[in-house]
């Protein structure tokens, strides 16, 4: 699975409606209200903001709406568009402004998933990555050390608390995580705790 890195749009008219498909990252399905109210404030006007969501680390997770076209001729072919496309954690809100002429049930289900169609080549991604949370504790005189090892590995979200001892938090790429262990273990001569998380 892919992730995308930031908003991206895409445009196309069918017989004059014209639909703006609007891609954005999200960290999870609780975001997708707020983006969709998010593209209501870009597009007062607009006459429906569709919008289909996919998250979760396989894609899993995912929601959708038709915003008052007639059912399933909207929020679903778009999710069905979305769900084919290999990205996660993303939202696609499709805005569409009448033309006039009405498309018809079959109409709306090709405009709409064409539009997601369209956004989706001009998406720029990033590979979802598998991580392991981690917590270190260890005295003072073996942190240093530790610390100098720590750009080797691919670590984000890095905390650091110093009480009696020290208390080292992130999380690491699943593949780097038995290499790290048996490193922090080596740099500590064998006196720092691991523990891993979620």
């Amino acid at each position: 699975m892919r992730r995308p890195l930031s908003k991206t749009e895409a445009e196309i008219i069918v017989k004059k409606s014209r639909f703006i498909a609007i891609a954005m990252p999200i960290q999870g399905l609780d975001e997708v209200k707020e983006k969709v109210a998010l593209v209501r404030s870009w597009h007062p006007d607009a006459t429906h903001v569709v919008h289909a969501a996919v998250a979760g680390d396989a894609g899993t997770l995912w929601s959708c709406s038709d915003d008052r076209e007639p059912k399933n001729t909207a929020g679903r072919p778009a999710l069905e568009v979305l769900k084919g496309s290999g990205l996660t954690d993303i939202i696609v809100c499709v805005v569409r402004y009448f033309g006039g002429t009405l498309l018809g049930t079959g109409g709306l289900v090709k405009a709409y998933g064409d539009s997601v169609k369209a956004v989706l080549p001009l998406i720029e991604s990033e590979e979802v990555v598998e991580r392991k949370r981690f917590l270190v504790r260890c005295g003072y005189d073996a942190y240093e050390r530790i610390r100098r090892a720590l750009p080797s590995y691919d670590i984000t979200s890095l905390e650091e608390d110093f009480a009696e001892g020290v208390a080292i938090m992130g999380s690491i790429r699943e593949e780097e995580a038995k290499a790290f262990e048996e490193a922090v273990s080596s740099l500590s001569l064998a006196r720092a705790t691991f523990r891993w998380g979620d």
